[in-house]
């Protein structure tokens, strides 16, 4: 559940580079990034950290409390903890990021073919 937890916040973050290749990308990949800009915008705890957490306490292990990014990725990035503003520039880094990849991708689209 972690690895999918994981890939789940690589797909939101770095996914639009997949429509460079796949034209259809756009379909997955545009909700996950909308739902990744919510949940940072909103404060609220991604579905998955609840389910990664009910499958530690069926496995007898302790789940954790907060988010996966507060719990797995801010403890290495920012010791002091998540916070609102650091969402926030985390739901701007997010969004960011794939305004880059897909302003790229349109710009490529729209070359001649010579020139792509």
């Amino acid at each position: 559940m972690l690895l999918l937890h994981l890939a789940f916040i690589l797909f939101a973050v770095f996914g639009g580079a997949f429509a460079a290749r796949w034209r259809w990308t756009p379909v997955l990949h545009l909700p996950a990034v909308a739902w990744a800009v919510f949940v940072e915008l909103s404060g609220r705890i991604c579905p998955l950290t609840y389910l990664e957490n009910s499958l530690r306490r069926s496995a007898g292990q302790s789940g954790y409390p907060g988010d996966f990014v507060q719990h797995y990725i801010l403890a290495l990035i920012y010791p002091a903890g998540l916070t609102r503003e650091i969402q926030f520039m985390l739901a701007a880094t997010v969004a960011a990021i794939n305004v880059v990849i897909y302003v790229w991708i349109v710009v490529r689209w729209r070359a001649p073919a010579g020139r792509a």
